[in-house]
């Protein structure tokens, strides 16, 4: 009989099932924005996206060799787990890489993850508690504010000056400064505006980790990506500082979805701990993906050739970027250096936010770009993300496009 009322009653006047609490504080607008132009698709425009930098659907290639160490590794049965921390070659072969840059990192002190995202999330939970603070620079990346709403850590946000080629803002991040801060972000090459920093502020930015006994989390993804030549390691104008480097195959090495990545600690014994506790995460998420390990050891070791021409493409799409852009009423921004972002400006109308432009522009036009204040920044300021990737022909029509929606919608 208990039963039969059980059956018989109707799911929907049943309340619903509660969700975790820091899931309201959880955002990432990168991806999120995908469901509007997904409407606009299904009316029958065609969707630009520009929003996810991700090298692959833009017919960039991964190099053949990446792939034949996968296959090989497949072929060779090395499709259990690995160890944790990730197998011994590939580790090996990144704190080699390390060490020809000039920076010396022991195998023992890196760690494999699922791209540089995991690595990111294994080291703020290695890190901080409930309530702590990380400085995170403006804009940000959103996976940092998104991780640390998981952990309950709050986000502190240093000034990024886009009239000073989105240089951190030295005086405003020391005076950030608490004793709640754990850690100080540094995205360098930057995402999303395409920055490179002075030798000066990179060592400012170390010296501050250090002397306040804060951890430097250098997210160094794009290192390779840089126009005139391979950025070096911010660790290396400090080996002494107390920094973590991010970096994975995810960009560079056009590999996005293989989720193969890696992170350094820091050979300070201050860091010891740190990367104990590293490893400890890392045991209870058992390892990251095998196969794709392998081709860790087939980026680092040989050819390299495909980055002069990736780097090549990236710097004429830059340029053809910001002259483009520039040259719309309305609109600046700033010539990028690395990678395949640009942050540029919109002189908004009174009352309007950057999210009433980035829509308007791909309800227009069907070209998705992502709101600056998805990545932290005020929605009045009238910023947005552009993924210039594309082909210089077709990115020469999108902002064609750009310039007659944004003078239809500024006048």
């Amino acid at each position: 009989m208990g039963w039969a009322k059980i059956i018989s009653m109707n799911p929907q006047t049943m309340s619903a099932i509660q969700v975790a609490s820091r899931v309201h504080g959880f955002s990432y607008a990168i991806r999120n924005i995908v469901a509007e132009a997904l409407k606009v698709e299904a009316a029958g425009t065609r969707v630009r996206y520009l929003n996810i930098g991700d090298p692959i659907p833009f017919g960039f290639k991964t190099p053949p060799h990446l792939i034949e160490a996968v296959e090989r590794a497949m072929r060779d049965d090395q499709n259990g787990y690995t160890p944790s921390t990730g197998i011994q070659s590939a580790r090996e072969a990144v704190a080699a890489d390390f060490v020809a840059r000039g920076l010396n990192i022991d195998a023992d002190r890196v760690l494999l993850t699922a791209g540089t995202s995991e690595g990111i999330e294994l080291a703020l939970s290695a890190l901080v508690d409930a309530e702590d603070e990380v400085l995170i620079p403006l804009p940000t990346y959103p996976l940092y504010t998104a991780v640390l709403a998981k952990l309950g850590a709050r986000a502190v946000f240093y000034k990024t000056d886009p009239t000073n080629g989105w240089l951190p803002d030295l005086d405003h991040i020391r005076s950030l400064v608490s004793p709640k801060t754990r850690a100080l972000v540094a995205i360098h090459p930057n995402n999303p505006t395409g920055a490179i920093y002075p030798e000066a502020t990179q060592r400012a930015m170390l010296e501050l980790a250090s002397s306040h006994g804060v951890v430097l989390l250098a997210d160094e993804v794009y290192g390779d990506l840089g126009y005139d030549g391979p950025v070096p390691p911010m660790g290396l104008l400090d080996p002494e500082a107390p920094f973590i480097s991010f970096s994975s195959l995810s960009k560079a090495y056009l590999a996005p979805g293989w989720r193969a990545g890696w992170m350094a600690v820091g050979a300070n014994p201050r860091m010891d701990d740190v990367l104990a506790a590293i490893k400890k995460l890392a045991d209870g998420r058992v390892c990251s993906n095998g196969p794709m390990q392998a081709a860790i050891r087939a980026a680092l070791s040989s050819d390299r050739s495909h980055l002069q021409v990736f780097t090549k493409a990236l710097r004429e799409r830059a340029e053809l970027t910001s002259s483009s852009l520039n040259a719309i009423d309305g609109i600046k921004c700033v010539t990028p250096s690395a990678a395949f972002y640009a942050m540029p400006q919109v002189s908004l109308p009174a009352g309007k936010t950057d999210e009433d432009y980035v829509l308007g522009l791909l309800r227009s036009t069907g070209v998705l770009c992502v709101y600056g204040s998805g990545f932290g920044l005020p929605a009045e300021g009238g910023f947005f993300r552009v993924v210039f990737l594309a082909e210089p022909k077709e990115l020469t029509e999108i902002y064609e496009l750009i310039s007659t929606f944004t003078n239809q919608f500024l006048n």
